[in-house]
Parts: C-alpha cells; sequence; structure tokens
C-alpha cells in the first residue's frame, strides 16, 4: 500500500506561482495541512510497524513529511529524487496569470504543464516514477507514505491506476488529503 500526499500550501501556492523546481516556505496554512495529513495518517497506520516515510528532495515535500514522520512517532524521512516535482522550465517561479497572458493557448487544463521551453517531457517524468513504483516492495507487504507534489503526484496516480494522461493530468491536487494506492485502485481520504 501506498499513502500519496501532496505537500502543503506554499507561499508560491498561495500567490499563483508555477513552482517545479524552483521552492518555496510552508505558508502557515501549508504547515497547518501537514499536521492534520500526520495526524489523520497516525489514525490510518495506527501502531503498525514497518511503515516507511518517503519524499521529494524539494524542501515542501521534506518538511511535508518531517511534520508526518513526527505525528508517526518520528521515524526517519528517506529522499527519492524520482518523487520531485515537474520542472516547468523557463516558467519555474512564474505567475500563473503573466503565463495565460504571454502564452494563451497553453493553458488548458492540463497543457500549460508540459508546454512551457525546456520543461520535463511527460515520458521523462512517467519513466522515473515507474523506476520508482517497480523499485518498491510488492504488494500486499508495501508500507510506504510518500511525500510528492502536484503533477508528479497526478503522474503516479495515473500510472498507478494504468489512467490516460489526459485522466491523469485532470487529477485533483488537494493539500488536504491522503490518497491510498492499493490493489490497483485509489481512494481519497481528507485529513
Amino acid at each position: 500500500m501506498i499513502y500519496l500526499v501532496r505537500h502543503g500550501q506554499t507561499a508560491f501556492n498561495r500567490d499563483g506561482r508555477l513552482q517545479g523546481h524552483v521552492d518555496s516556505e510552508l505558508t502557515d496554512l501549508g504547515l497547518e495541512q501537514a499536521r492534520r495529513v500526520g495526524e489523520r495518517l497516525r489514525a490510518l497506520v495506527g501502531e503498525e510497524m514497518g511503515w516507511r516515510i518517503v519524499a521529494s528532495p524539494l524542501g515542501r515535500a521534506r518538511t511535508t513529511a518531517e511534520h508526518i514522520a513526527r505525528a508517526l512517532g518520528g521515524a526517519a524521512v528517506e529522499v527519492h529524487a524520482e518523487l520531485t516535482e515537474v520542472s516547468f522550465g523557463a516558467w519555474d517561479g512564474r505567475l500563473r496569470e503573466e503565463l495565460r497572458t504571454e502564452y494563451p493557448d497553453a493553458f488548458s487544463p492540463t497543457g500549460y504543464m508540459f508546454t512551457a521551453p525546456a520543461c520535463e517531457t511527460y515520458e521523462a517524468v512517467c519513466d522515473r516514477l515507474t523506476a520508482w513504483l517497480a523499485g518498491l516492495e510488492p504488494e500486499p507487504g508495501r508500507r510506504v507514505i510518500a511525500v510528492s507534489h502536484g503533477v508528479s503526484g497526478r503522474v503516479l496516480r495515473g500510472l498507478y491506476a494504468g489512467l490516460s494522461r489526459e485522466a491523469a493530468l485532470a487529477l485533483p491536487v488537494p493539500q488536504d488529503a491522503v490518497f491510498r494506492l492499493a490493489g490497483g485502485l485509489i481512494e481519497r481520504i481528507e485529513a
């Protein structure tokens, strides 16, 4: 089983900036979201041993994972580069509204994610996340809590469930929920 979490709200999220590989701090709301997600996960896994907590190397995901680890009794957080957010290339750190004005055709519900100059490709993201999934212990013994990002989390859920690119990129990306990936199914659990 994998419990997949998106990091808590950041200053860039609040301001409407694309983050990609650029990092920004969690806001007070983001810290509260991370705390609540940790409490929810503690209720879900209880005293069960053997859970690994893994996170993207970006600070916003690591900070969220550290809050979860504290809620679970101080478990160590492993960093996995495969969980990193998609690079938006030249658009990393840019305001969405400015980009919509400059590139109106690129902003369909899923279009901006892979259309920026020098951005990471969908195929490259799939390759690294497929490799990460393949490296995990098989179900049902798998016990992983993973903290990732909006786009990479969508792609990961899509790969796990066998969704099309369009369906995966249209998935919701809440910062106050947990997704349980088990038995080929995905369940959203509110925090």
